[in-house]
C-alpha cells in the first residue's frame, strides 16, 4: 500500500494563493526525476524572488540582490530585453544584408550609431536632466571622431543625407499636424518680425565682424553670417514640442508661433545664401538669384496649401482604415516638398511646403487628426536618434583650423549676442510677457542642421572648380559653421529645456486638471502605503 503524501509546508494566510511558496516533490516518490527536480528546487531557493520577497523597511543591500534574483523582473528584465532585441534585429540584417551588416559596412554603421545614440539620449535624459539630444549629437561626434571607434565614416554620405531629410520630414510633420491655427493668427505680424529680424541682424553682424577680424571679401562674409545665423528646426521644433506636450506656454502659442517662425527663418537663410553665393561665384541669372527667396517662399506655400486641401476629401470620410490611408498620403506629401524642392534646386521651398501641408490639413481633421500625430510620434521615436546622431557625425575635427577656433568663437558670441537683443526687441508689442520673450530668445541659439548641410557646399565648390586661391576662404567657413554647431546646439537645447520649465506657465486641459486632482483626494492613507511599498520595490 502507497504511502501518503506527506503535507505541503504552511501556507501564509497573508500572502495571495499565487505567492504562496511551492511545495517540495515528496521525499518517497520513486525514480531520480523526483530526486533531481527537488535538488534543483533547494538550490535555486537563494535565487528565487518567489522564497525571497522583498518588505517595506528593506535595506539598499537586500534592494539591490532583490533585483538580480529570478526569475528576470523590473529594470534587468527591460535591460535583458532590450539587449536581446538589439542582437536579434543586428542577426536579422546579417542573415538579411549580409557582409554589409558585418564591421566596416554601411548598415552596421548606421545601426550602431543609432543603438549608441538612443542609449546616450537615455543616460543624458535620466541622470542629467537635460535633452536626450545632447547625448544624441555628442555620440555622433565621438564615433566619427574618435580613433578605433570611428565606425560613422563608414556610414555612406548619400544615405546620412537621406536618413537626415527623411528625419526631417517626420518632424516637420509632427509640428505642423501641432500648429495652433487660432493662436497663429492672433501672432501673425510677431511670427513675421521673428523669423526675419533676428536671422538678418545676426547675418549682417557676422559679416561686418568677419571682414575685419578674417579679412573676408564681402561676399564671403554674408555666405557666413546667412550660415550662421540659420536656426536649426531639428533642435529647435522638438524641444518646443515637448513643452508643448507638458502643456508649457500653450494659452498664448508660444510653441505654436516658435515652430512657425524657425520654418520661415530657414527659408531666409537659405535663400540668402544661395543668392549670395550665386552673385559670387556668378552662377545663373543674377535676377533670378534675387527674386529665388520670394518664389521659394511662393512654391512652397502653395504646394503646401494645395495638397493640404485635397487631403480634405482624400481618403473619403466613409472609407475604412481612414487613419492609416491619411498618415500614408501625408508622409508621402511632405516627402515630396523636402526631396522633390531638393530635385528641382528650390531647397528652401521644402521646409516650408512640408509644414504648410500639415498645417492645413490637420485643419480640417481637426479632433480626428488623434491618431496620424500618434503614428507620427512613434516614427519620431525611431528617427530622433538617427537625425542627432548623423548631425553629430557631420562634424569632423578635421575642419578645426586651430588659427580660426579662437575669432570663430569671437564672431559667433558676438552674433548670438545680437540676435538675443534683437529678438526681444522683435516680440515687444504684443501679448507676450518679459518672460515668455526671454524664453523666445533662448529658443533661437541652436544651430546644427543647416550648418551641417551648408557648410561643406563652398568647399566643395571651390574644389571641384579648381579654385585654390579661395580655397582658404572655404575652410574657414566651414570651420565657423562647425564650430556654431559645437557651441549653440548643446547650450541652446538646454536653454529651452530648463528655461521653458522655469519661464513658461503651464496649463493643463480642465478634464486633466480635474482627473489629476480627484485621483489625489480620492486616495486612502492604505492605499497611499501599499503604492509607496510597490514602488520602492
Amino acid at each position: 500500500m502507497a504511502d501518503k503524501d506527506p503535507p505541503c509546508p504552511a501556507s501564509d494566510p497573508l500572502r495571495p494563493p499565487s505567492d504562496q511558496p511551492r511545495p517540495l516533490p515528496d521525499e518517497a516518490s520513486p525514480g531520480c526525476c523526483s530526486n533531481l527536480q527537488r535538488s534543483c528546487l533547494l538550490a535555486s531557493r537563494p535565487c528565487s524572488t518567489e522564497h525571497n520577497p522583498l518588505f517595506e523597511d528593506s535595506s539598499h543591500c537586500q534592494r539591490c540582490k532583490f533585483a538580480f534574483l529570478c526569475p528576470p523582473h523590473g529594470r534587468v528584465a527591460s535591460l535583458i530585453t532590450l539587449c536581446t532585441l538589439v542582437v536579434l534585429l543586428w542577426s536579422v540584417l546579417f542573415v538579411v544584408l549580409g557582409d554589409d551588416a558585418l564591421p566596416g559596412g554601411n548598415i552596421f554603421a548606421i545601426y550602431v550609431l543609432v543603438i549608441a545614440s538612443m542609449a546616450a539620449g537615455f543616460v543624458v535624459e535620466k541622470l542629467l536632466r537635460l535633452p536626450p539630444l545632447l547625448g544624441m549629437l555628442i555620440m555622433g561626434f565621438i564615433l566619427y571622431n574618435v580613433p578605433y571607434i570611428d565606425v560613422a565614416k563608414d556610414i555612406d554620405p548619400a544615405w546620412s543625407s537621406v536618413l537626415r531629410s527623411m528625419s526631417l520630414v517626420i518632424i516637420l510633420l509632427k509640428a505642423g499636424l501641432g500648429i495652433d491655427t487660432a493662436a497663429l493668427r492672433k501672432l501673425g505680424f510677431v511670427c513675421v518680425r521673428l523669423s526675419f529680424l533676428p536671422c538678418l541682424a545676426e547675418a549682417a553682424t557676422i559679416a561686418v565682424v568677419a571682414y575685419f577680424l578674417l579679412h573676408f571679401p564681402w561676399d564671403w562674409a554674408f555666405m557666413l553670417g546667412f550660415i550662421v545665423a540659420a536656426l536649426s528646426p531639428a533642435v529647435v521644433v522638438p524641444s518646443l514640442l515637448d513643452l508643448q506636450d507638458e502643456g508649457r506656454g500653450v494659452e498664448k502659442g508660444i510653441p505654436t508661433l516658435g515652430v512657425a517662425a524657425c520654418s520661415l527663418d530657414n527659408v531666409l537663410a537659405i535663400s540668402a545664401f544661395g543668392l549670395v553665393m550665386g552673385i559670387s561665384f556668378s552662377s545663373g541669372n543674377i535676377y533670378f538669384n534675387i527674386f529665388r527667396g520670394p518664389l521659394e517662399v511662393v512654391i512652397g506655400l502653395s504646394f503646401g496649401f494645395a495638397v493640404g486641401v485635397l487631403l480634405w476629401y482624400f481618403p473619403s470620410p466613409t472609407e475604412s482604415t481612414i487613419d492609416g490611408k491619411r498618415t500614408v498620403l501625408l508622409l508621402s506629401g511632405g516627402t515630396l516638398a523636402i526631396f522633390g524642392s531638393n530635385a528641382v534646386n528650390f531647397p528652401g521651398a521644402g521646409a516650408l511646403g512640408c509644414i504648410t501641408l500639415a498645417v492645413v490639413a490637420s485643419y480640417r481633421w481637426r479632433e480626428e487628426k488623434d491618431k496620424v500625430q500618434e503614428v507620427m510620434s512613434l516614427l519620431w521615436v525611431i528617427f530622433e536618434p538617427i537625425l542627432y546622431g548623423l548631425i553629430g557625425a557631420a562634424v569632423s575635427v578635421d575642419y578645426l583650423n586651430g588659427s580660426t577656433i579662437g575669432l570663430g568663437l569671437v564672431i559667433i558670441f558676438i552674433g548670438v549676442i545680437v540676435r538675443t537683443i534683437v529678438t526681444i526687441f522683435a516680440t515687444s508689442c504684443s501679448s507676450l510677457t518679459t518672460k515668455e520673450r526671454v524664453f523666445l530668445a533662448f529658443a533661437w541659439l541652436p544651430k546644427a542642421t543647416v550648418q551641417a548641410a551648408l557648410g561643406p557646399v563652398a568647399l566643395d565648390y571651390v574644389t571641384s572648380n579648381g579654385m585654390e586661391e579661395l580655397e582658404p576662404y572655404a575652410i574657414q567657413l566651414l570651420t565657423i559653421a562647425v564650430l556654431s554647431i559645437l557651441a549653440t546646439a548643446p547650450v541652446g537645447a538646454s536653454l529651452i529645456s530648463v528655461g521653458g520649465k522655469r519661464l513658461l506657465q503651464q496649463q493643463l486641459p480642465e478634464g486633466v486638471r480635474e482627473e489629476y486632482h480627484n485621483s489625489y483626494q480620492s486616495v486612502p492613507p492604505q492605499e497611499e502605503t501599499l503604492d509607496k511599498c510597490t514602488t520602492n520595490i
